[in-house]
């Protein structure tokens, strides 16, 4: 095997072995998954290169419920798993994202608006303004991730309100 090949072999065998110490060891993964006893302690075992097939993966990782191979899978190929409960919390978050960015474009108006009253604009006043826009350019992009969250699963901004 090549090295990386055995970086990311190694790295889901731990994971493997992981969720099975998680689900409560070989009999009882191998009660889960339907698989006989020598096989999960095949899968257990760091030196052997059985890996397990997805549907014990998902079995056991649903009994855990921690998706143990899954995340390690996707880390490996550059990915994260998301978390259902911080989409939750970053729809939740819709209404002061959106007060903020509002402020944040208030306050860079209002900077420009004084930067402008002479006819000229400074050095301190250009670079004022500069902060004041970075500000908002960030409340935007976070308002922008907040939105992609409500876009995803909907929100209701009223409780017990229709999603």
């Amino acid at each position: 095997m090549p090295a990386n090949a055995d970086l990311r072999f190694y790295r889901i065998k731990a994971a493997q072995r992981d969720l099975i110490a998680m689900a409560g060891g070989v009999e009882r993964a191998a009660d889960v998954t339907s698989f006989s006893k020598s096989v999960v302690g095949r899968w257990n075992h760091a030196a052997d290169h059985d890996l397990m097939p997805i549907s014990a993966v998902l079995a056991l990782e649903a009994e855990c419920g921690v998706p143990l191979v899954t995340s390690a899978m996707a880390d490996l190929n550059g990915r994260r798993l998301a978390d259902p409960d911080a989409m939750q919390v970053a729809t939740g978050n819709i209404l002061a994202r959106h007060a903020e960015t509002c402020r944040h474009a208030a306050e860079l108006m209002a900077t420009g608006a004084a930067s402008f009253a002479d006819g000229k604009v400074t050095p301190s006043e250009a670079a004022e303004m500069d902060r004041a826009a970075s500000r908002m350019e960030h409340g935007l992009a976070e308002l922008r991730k907040t939105l992609a969250g409500a876009r995803a699963g909907g929100l209701s901004i009223v409780e017990g309100g229709a999603k």
